[in-house]
């Protein structure tokens, strides 16, 4: 039995083959055939055969050491494999078990938390006489107005996201450009300072990784990753780091708490704290600067997944409180709201950003989730899953995703809702939820074609309707981005 009742399969972290089919949690024979299948092609081949997220060994830590919490925790989880599975649902057993150093002035604040790989994170705060909590049902659930409320402080003023989980691991090494330039789909090779958005890549193209790498110094690499990939990203770079090359890869996230400042006034009060210019010509786009806040330094990354101008800002564990203070205090005159990772949900939506584990994973390729555009496939330098990404180039893909909107405030997207393309099943929605700047359900899913590749004119000369809860709405389908397309607010 196992903690969130999905069974382990996969080549353990750390222990070159070495595999594992394990913790079926009762259902054993029943997937039996699928499981020995698949786990037979990831022997033969070192990789999976598809997206196996789920039940990956990969998506547990070292927290799943602690046999006390793995008891509590799997008490709970096979206790309800049979109730309702709610949408936004969390586990509660075994909480709070790892906290950042804002955790006491959040929930001051009204946090609503969530736990992810056994953080606690804030996912919307509560307003005045409200309580704290999540009441779940199938329709909107009681924090929908609250975290609009978030949404928009983001988009009108600036909002500050806690995002000390982020999995952060640093490279070192006189060969880990060299390293790096073959793990990762997108170019590596760019002057200390700069931050670059890539994936990588399965030899099939899949995406087995969505990240950032910032350079530090010539032999010195920044890595940043989700929360829940902290374990599956660092085996898979330890993994494909070739032998022979000095390339240390080391995991720092304990090390670094993170703050994301995100909305159009987040210069203006990230300006109020530091002396360091954070002007658009001084400080860019896609750049790293080590600034100083309230006399510490601080690794500032001049990236959004909100669609806003903004900074992540990285700073030693231990100054993270003293840094929030000097931000809170700076930001009070100019609106400055406390946000969760609901909103976060919401704005990326907006803006098109991709999920990793739903819109994207080792199924789907840059060039079927519109990510074409940060493949280096013209510079001619080698990488895991080029021969396969040149092919989906030059050849066309059967599948790409698309985005949808339903206006019908009643209608609720949660993800999983099937699509149709004049009046036949083409795929299903990976994400949804609501976008409240523009007052619309959004969704995204793969529209599947057989018997060509999925042209633009295919997708645009089609009729899209989605099933909700076994009710079919037309919708309209979007090829493009639907909010700021052109990246005005965020470079700027």
């Amino acid at each position: 039995f196992t903690p969130d009742g999905n069974y382990i399969m996969g080549e353990a972290p750390g222990l070159r083959h070495f595999f594992v089919g394990a913790g079926f949690n009762a259902y054993g024979i029943a997937a039996g055939g699928g499981a020995g299948w698949t786990l037979a092609e990831w022997v033969m081949s070192g990789e999976q055969p598809l997206d196996l997220w789920s039940v990956d060994i990969r998506r547990f830590s070292d927290l799943h050491r602690d046999g006390d919490w793995v008891r509590e925790r799997t008490l709970e989880a096979y206790g309800k494999h049979y109730t309702i599975a709610w949408p936004h649902e969390e586990y509660q057993s075994g909480r709070p078990r790892i906290v950042s150093p804002l955790y006491r002035r959040l929930k001051a604040r009204h946090a609503c938390f969530g736990s992810k790989l056994g953080w606690e994170r804030p996912n919307w705060f509560a307003p005045a006489g409200v309580e704290p909590k999540d009441i779940y049902s199938m329709g909107r659930q009681n924090w929908f107005e609250a975290v609009g409320e978030e949404h928009r402080a983001t988009r009108e003023r600036a909002a500050l996201f806690d995002q000390s989980s982020f999995a952060k691991f640093e490279m070192r090494g006189k060969d880990a450009e060299r390293a790096l330039e073959y793990i990762c789909a997108n170019r590596i090779a760019r002057p200390p300072g700069r931050l670059v958005y890539t994936q990588m890549l399965n030899s099939r193209a899949g995406i087995e990784c969505d990240l950032t790498v910032a350079r530090l110094e010539e032999d010195r690499f920044y890595i940043v990753t989700g929360t829940g990939f902290r374990t599956h990203d660092f085996a898979w770079i330890r993994q494909h780091v070739a032998p022979g090359l000095e390339a240390r890869l080391m995991d720092i996230t304990e090390e670094y708490g993170t703050l994301s400042l995100m909305g159009p006034r987040a210069r203006d009060i990230l300006q109020q704290v530091t002396d360091d210019p954070v002007g658009h010509e001084a400080f860019p786009f896609g750049h790293m600067r080590e600034i100083r806040i309230a006399g510490h330094k601080v690794r500032a990354l001049r990236v959004t997944y909100v669609g806003e101008l903004g900074w992540e800002l990285h700073m030693p564990i231990g100054v993270t409180g003293k840094v929030f203070d000097a931000l809170v205090g700076a930001g009070a005159p100019h609106g400055l709201a406390m946000a969760g990772y609901r909103a976060i949900e919401s704005l990326r939506l907006e803006k098109g950003y991709r999920a990793w584990g739903a819109d994207i994973t080792p199924n789907e390729t840059p060039h079927e989730a519109g990510l074409g555009w940060a493949v280096k496939l013209k510079s001619g330098v080698d990488f895991l899953g080029r021969e396969a990404a040149l092919r989906q180039r030059d050849e066309g893909v059967g599948k790409r995703l698309a985005g949808f909107t339903i206006a019908d405030p009643d209608v609720v997207l949660n993800g999983r809702e099937t699509i149709y393309r004049d009046g036949e099943p083409v795929g299903w929605l990976t994400s949804g939820g609501w976008g409240y700047t523009l007052g619309t359900n959004i969704g995204y899913g793969y529209v599947r074609r057989a018997d060509a590749p999925v042209s633009n004119d295919w997708l645009d000369a089609g009729t899209y309707e989605l099933e909700i809860a076994c009710e079919r709405f037309s919708c309209r389908m979007h090829r493009g981005v639907l909010f700021d397309p052109d990246m005005k607010r965020i470079k700027c």
